[in-house]
């Protein structure tokens, strides 16, 4: 995996910078604000989407802010340039969630993912603009979509791994009834300056407990163990070489103003005295093929790069995430050229590790 490819496998669209609530771990700097992405903006991007959705399975993943705090009459308006070939993904609070929002929901088939962290006593963190907790509103959100059979994915972000949490979370989000769950440790990035370091120890054990939990009932995808179980098996059969793209995805990370961030979708938004604002064009000037041709250019990715190589050269666990991430690198780091990070000692490091200690704990005893 060496570059980055000219062709992405999705776009992710900023249809808002509003939201509706004020969790205390959001990335995001202008949520406060409702600055909404004009019709010139989506129409662009589809323009250049459409070649790439008749040659391969493509998606428009619509992220804020909270996509539905642009109403619906607005969300419509920019999917229509976009046609039926694009898959559209929408993630979600779920506060808004209504009938209405679930016909939307049909009439576009949209794939929803909620952003919930469990029982209601585990989103203490997510709360409304006055601050007062939000589960009640998030719950009854997931209540109408399970009446409308409409299936869902769900976002679970972990502020702490702790004894006992995988197997609580893991038999909530069962009852739930979503069919895939990602888990997210929390990550120190944009506005969130919170450190996010934990035991390794601790770590470990959390994702451990996750995979026996899984195994004992797995209707639901799970995200990370999933992709940790491909890999093993992958290197097991000598194919780990095969499991990384060889470029990375360059995720197109369009702003409400048509700016675009590559890599990290955290990243829009911020400015530095080094790198500028970490745009590498805007649609509305420039056609977001020629935005991607041009990638290498833009000073921090460059930089970037030259980390992915130092993570090829110097990490063992190269092979299994493609070296730590853009925004983790420059958030915890000020810089790119940097290796190891917190979040990829959480999320790939003792994901890894606490996904072979199962397998251990748990080898045939021979006879």
């Amino acid at each position: 995996m060496k570059g980055v490819s000219a062709t992405p496998s999705y776009v992710v669209m900023q249809p808002t910078t509003l939201c509706n609530l004020d969790c205390a771990y959001c990335y995001l700097p202008f949520r406060k604000d409702d600055k909404r992405m004009p019709v010139a903006v989506a129409a662009a991007v589809a323009e250049a989407v459409a070649p790439w959705s008749r040659t391969q399975r493509f998606s428009i993943v619509w992220h804020g802010g909270e996509p539905l705090a642009a109403g619906r009459d607005h969300l419509a308006a920019l999917f229509a340039p976009f046609g039926p070939a694009v898959e559209h993904h929408i993630q979600t609070n779920a506060t808004l969630i209504d009938d209405a929002w679930c016909d939307f929901f049909q009439a576009h088939d949209v794939r929803v993912s909620v952003s919930v962290d469990g029982p209601e006593h585990r989103n203490g963190e997510r709360v409304t603009r006055g601050h007062r907790p939000a589960y009640d509103r998030i719950a009854r959100g997931i209540r109408v979509l399970r009446r409308r059979d409409i299936p869902f994915s769900a976002l679970c972000v972990v502020g702490r791994p702790e004894p006992g949490l995988a197997t609580e979370l893991y038999d909530y989000f069962l009852d739930l009834g979503c069919e895939v769950l990602g888990i997210n440790v929390e990550e120190q990035e944009g506005v969130n300056e919170r450190t996010n370091r934990h035991p390794a120890a601790d770590v470990t054990a959390f994702w451990s407990e996750l995979v026996a939990a899984w195994r004992r009932d797995p209707r639901i995808h799970l995200r990370e163990i999933e992709w940790s179980l491909r890999y093993a098996a992958a290197v097991l059969d000598g194919n780990a070489d095969a499991v990384l793209p060889r470029r990375l995805d360059p995720i197109p990370t369009v702003a409400h103003d048509g700016s675009v961030v590559l890599l990290s979708p955290e990243l829009a938004g911020f400015h530095d005295p080094r790198y500028g604002d970490f745009t590498s064009g805007n649609v509305l000037t420039t056609p977001l093929a020629q935005i991607l041709a041009g990638a290498a250019g833009t000073p921090w990715i460059a930089e970037f790069l030259e980390g992915v190589e130092a993570c090829r050269r110097t990490c063992p666990y190269f092979g299994f995430c493609g070296g730590a991430h853009a925004a983790n690198r420059y958030f915890e780091h000020g810089r790119f050229d940097v290796t190891e990070t917190d979040h990829c000692r959480n999320s790939k490091i003792r994901l890894l590790e606490g996904v072979l200690d199962h397998a251990r704990d748990h080898e045939p005893t021979a006879v």
